[in-house]
């Protein structure tokens, strides 16, 4: 199954075949696989206007109507499924395996918010707490935002789209979405389905935008909330121009993963080799900073060696490979710039480290200097670090040394130590017997310090998208 020779982009629900500027790439060939409309900063307005115009009507829809629309989409989803994989395996080179994991979690996605599409409610206010307020009742309920923009980053082109727009239709919001431009027709298709159901005109645009035209997505005031997931550097720099509108933005980290002495040590083997080097390492949760203990040390570092070296990467659609190509040839030559540059500040490499195109053969490392990008910045990219550490508490200031905070994972028994963590630990999320990479996508997913503000996950989102609106009766 391939894929179309061209795609269009979707302004205010339909599809506009203007041009063919996009070349998408296969990322495991390095081909040209398809081409994709573009659209310029005048298109962007007409689908901010086209969305203002649609938000009384998006407003009004009953939730039953949008609930059915979110089922209807994923029943196409379902349909679909092996065309919608392949796509990711061509455009984001994504191996056989986590392709269909995708395709499946954006089925998931629109599932979950086809329930929540009900569940919008509100609550009868007592007023009677004062003498003054007596013969009052009160009632508040969430009303829809508005017109509301959306920034995707490339390595989930469906799931990280479908966490903006499945809550956005949900809630009743109008929205524009700019998918990133390595992996746009994931999220094309996903508006070529949309636009099979009966949604007010205006409802949706999806636009590959270059970023010299892409402004209005952050700044225009008629934007009423602003989601972006995608590098810390860029984020913090798009809120800054996002005006007075609330903005809520996912922007990844280095996420650590502790294994404590009383650990299942195979069980955490495995799930460490998954964690860190499934998506080939271009995750925001892939685990990155391992911890362990050091009277289980040797066990866990034999082991890592082991089946990390028997991981066999390369072609996607090969189902016993496990990684595939980065993003790009030029993301995987700063993977193993990175690793040099830790090795030559003294590190160990204990397996793996060698590029070929755009795979990197997944590395594990140890000795890594705090000074150094593999420890403090985010790699995105198949390579893990290992230290030791012999006391619990001295460990978890070590997690905390960081400016990332999205999620941790501990491989741990004991319960004081499990609500310790939970208590001490500056993330957004605590997974205790399994690693950071961890996530359903009903529960709240976000972080702290530079890993971003606000939480996605549907009904979190929900209430993003939406505000509270009051009514006082005097009776």
């Amino acid at each position: 199954m391939t894929m179309k020779s061209a795609y269009p982009y979707y302004l205010a629900n339909r599809p506009i075949d203007a041009n063919r500027d996009l070349e998408v790439v296969d990322k495991h060939t390095g081909e040209v696989a398809t081409r994709v409309a573009q659209a310029d900063d005048a298109v962007v307005d007409r689908a901010i206007a086209a969305a203002v115009e649609a938000a009384p009507a998006m407003a009004r829809l009953p939730s039953h109507r949008r609930r059915d629309i979110l089922n209807g989409c994923a029943d196409r989803f379902e349909a679909r499924f092996d065309e919608l994989a392949e796509i990711l395996i061509v455009e984001g080179g994504k191996v056989i395996k986590d392709a269909r994991g995708e395709v499946q979690r954006l089925i998931d996605t629109f599932r979950i918010a086809a329930e929540e599409a009900t569940r919008i409610g509100g609550e009868v206010l007592p007023m009677d707490i004062a003498e003054r307020s007596e013969s009052f009742i009160g009632f508040w309920k969430r009303v829809p935002i508005g017109p509301v923009s959306f920034i995707t980053p490339f390595n989930f082109p469906y799931n990280l789209v479908a966490h903006k727009i499945a809550p956005a239709i949900a809630a009743g919001c109008p929205f524009v979405l700019k998918p990133a431009e390595k992996t746009p027709v994931g999220a094309l298709v996903l508006g070529e389905i949309l636009a099979e159901f009966d949604l007010p005109e205006g409802a949706f645009s999806i636009l590959p935008v270059p970023r010299e035209d892409a402004a209005r997505f952050t700044e225009d005031e008629r934007i009423k909330l602003m989601s972006f997931t995608g590098s810390d550097k860029v984020g913090w720099m798009l809120k800054s121009r996002a005006g007075k509108k609330p903005v809520v933005m996912e922007l990844g980290g280095n996420a650590a993963c502790l294994v404590d002495a009383d650990a299942d040590v195979d069980d955490a083997i495995d799930r460490l080799v998954f964690g860190g080097f499934y998506q080939s390492g271009q995750s925001c949760i892939s685990v990155q900073r391992v911890l362990v203990h050091d009277a289980i040390y040797d066990r866990v570092r034999k082991g890592l060696i082991e089946k990390v070296g028997a991981l066999k990467a390369g072609d996607p659609r090969d189902p016993e490979t496990f990684v595939g190509p980065l993003i790009s040839e030029g993301d995987a030559e700063r993977v193993v710039e990175w690793i040099t540059e830790a090795v030559d500040a003294g590190a160990s490499l204990l397996v793996g480290g060698e590029r070929d195109g755009a795979v990197v053969r997944p590395a594990v490392l140890e000795g890594v200097p705090d000074d150094c990008r593999l420890f403090s910045e985010e790699v995105f990219g198949p390579a893990m670090i290992l230290e030791r550490f012999d006391d619990f508490g001295r460990a978890l200031e070590r997690i905390n040394r960081s400016r990332y905070g999205l999620q941790a994972g501990l491989f741990i028994r004991d319960i004081g130590k499990i609500r310790r963590a939970w208590d001490e630990l500056e993330v957004g999320g605590v997974v205790i017997n399994d690693v950071p990479s961890f996530r359903v996508d009903h529960m709240p997913y976000g972080g702290v310090k530079d890993s971003g503000l606000g939480r996605e996950g549907i009904r979190f989102a929900i209430e993003d998208l939406t505000e509270i609106r009051l009514l006082a009766i005097r009776g």
